[in-house]
C-alpha cells in the first residue's frame, strides 16, 4: 500500500504541481485552507506538507490543533526561514522546514527520509521475557524487575546471542567469532571477562544466574 501524503497550501498552483510530482509514488490528499486541512487530517495521512502562511487558520494554528492527535511527520512549507520562525514552528510540533521556493527532488528526499524514520520508529519491538528479565532486542535494552541494566555494546551482543538461543551451549571461540568476527584482533579470553561483567550487572538486580557455565564446554542462557 502506498503511503499517503496530505498537501496543504492556499495556492492551487503549488498544490497541483506537488500532487502531480508525487502521485505516481504516493496516495495524495489535498487541502487549500487550514480548516480543510484539519478535516483531511482525520484520514490519517502518513505525512503532512503544511504551508505556514495561509489566510484564516495558518499552518502554525493547524499544527497546534492536530499535533496531539496526529503522530505522522509534519513538514512546514514556508518562505519564512528566519531562526525565530523555525523555532516557533518546531515548538508548534513541526518535524521539518522546507523553504519556498523548493526543489521537488530535495523535497522528495526529505519526505522519503521522514517516512523511513517513521517506519523504523513504529516497527513493533522484539522483546523476550525470561522470568523477571526483559530483553528488548530492538532497543537493545535489558531490564530486571523493571530496573535498567546498563550493558556495553559487546556485552549486549553476547547476551543477545545466548538469550536468542536459550539452552544452546556456546564455547568461547564461537562466541568470540559471532560477536567480534573471525578477524577480531583480540582473544577468546576476552569473552570470559565480558561474561563476568554481564553476570555482575545482572546480579545487582537478581539472584538468578542467567548465564550458566557448562564446564569444559562453554556457556548457555538459563532463562
Amino acid at each position: 500500500m502506498k503511503p499517503t501524503l496530505l498537501i496543504v497550501d492556499d495556492e492551487p498552483g503549488i498544490v497541483d504541481t506537488v500532487k502531480a510530482y508525487f502521485s505516481p509514488q504516493y496516495e495524495v490528499l489535498t487541502a487549500y485552507s487550514g480548516r480543510e486541512a484539519i478535516q483531511k487530517a482525520e484520514k490519517r495521512p502518513d505525512l503532512i506538507l503544511l504551508d505556514v502562511n495561509m489566510p484564516g487558520l495558518d499552518g502554525l494554528t493547524v499544527c497546534q490543533t492536530i499535533r496531539d492527535h496526529v503522530a505522522c511527520p509534519i513538514l512546514f512549507l514556508t518562505a519564512r526561514t528566519e531562526s525565530a520562525d523555525q523555532i516557533t514552528g518546531f515548538q508548534a510540533g513541526a518535524d521539518d522546514y522546507i523553504a519556498k521556493p523548493f526543489d521537488l527532488d530535495e523535497l522528495a528526499a526529505r519526505i522519503a527520509a521522514h517516512l523511513r524514520r517513521e517506519q523504523r520508529r513504529t516497527s513493533p519491538p522484539i522483546v523476550r521475557f525470561f522470568g523477571d528479565c526483559a530483553v528488548d532486542y530492538s532497543a537493545r535494552t535489558v531490564t530486571v524487575h523493571g530496573e535498567s541494566v546498563p550493558l556495553s555494546r559487546r556485552e549486549f551482543d553476547i547476551l543477545e546471542l545466548l538469550s536468542l538461543n536459550a539452552g544452546q551451549v556456546f564455547d568461547r571461540e564461537r562466541i568470540y567469532e559471532a560477536v567480534w568476527g573471525i578477524d577480531g584482533g583480540g582473544s577468546s579470553d576476552t569473552v570470559m571477562e565480558h561474561i563476568r561483567k554481564i553476570r555482575a550487572k545482572l546480579g545487582a538486580h537478581t539472584l538468578h544466574s542467567y548465564i550458566e557455565t557448562i564446564w569444559g564446554c562453554g556457556y548457555k542462557w538459563n532463562g
